[in-house]
């Protein structure tokens, strides 16, 4: 950690894998983790779905930072990520993202602008560079 000046740590202990249980530091985050389903709902939630949600809170404070300095309100916006699992090209797993940004009243040319300057600068979508197929798009 090197090449990062810390200014928040936290942690989550998880026992029993995929289909254990998930609690954070603080005893906040506190979840049964599950295996995802394919042909129903499932009892617990899983690690694909806790990763859409960080980096969608995280993806819509980067948003709503890029949109300040460009003079566009995004504070009615709204942000999606899909997380994608899969067998990847290499015969093992990996993880695809999709993000989807929603800015109401504003232009979908400039709602594309802005997300793209966000995702530049959000920690998730920079820590994933590479690593991770993404697409991001305004709807």
């Amino acid at each position: 950690m090197g090449t990062i000046d810390p200014k928040y740590t936290t942690s989550v202990t998880v026992s029993g894998g995929r289909q254990g249980h998930a609690v954070s530091d603080d005893g906040v985050l506190d979840v049964q983790l599950r295996r995802p389903k394919t042909n129903g709902v499932s009892d617990g939630t899983n690690p694909e779905q806790l990763f859409a949600a960080a980096w969608a809170g995280c993806f819509g404070s980067a948003l709503g930072a890029v949109a300040r300095d460009a003079g566009v309100d995004a504070s009615d916006s709204t942000v999606k990520v899909e997380i994608v699992q899969g067998l990847d090209s290499e015969g093992g797993y990996g993880l695809g993202a999709r993000i989807f940004v929603a800015i109401p009243g504003v232009d979908q040319a400039k709602v594309q602008e802005v997300a793209d300057a966000a995702h530049l600068v959000c920690p998730y979508s920079k820590a994933t560079r590479g690593n991770v197929d993404v697409e991001v798009t305004a709807i």
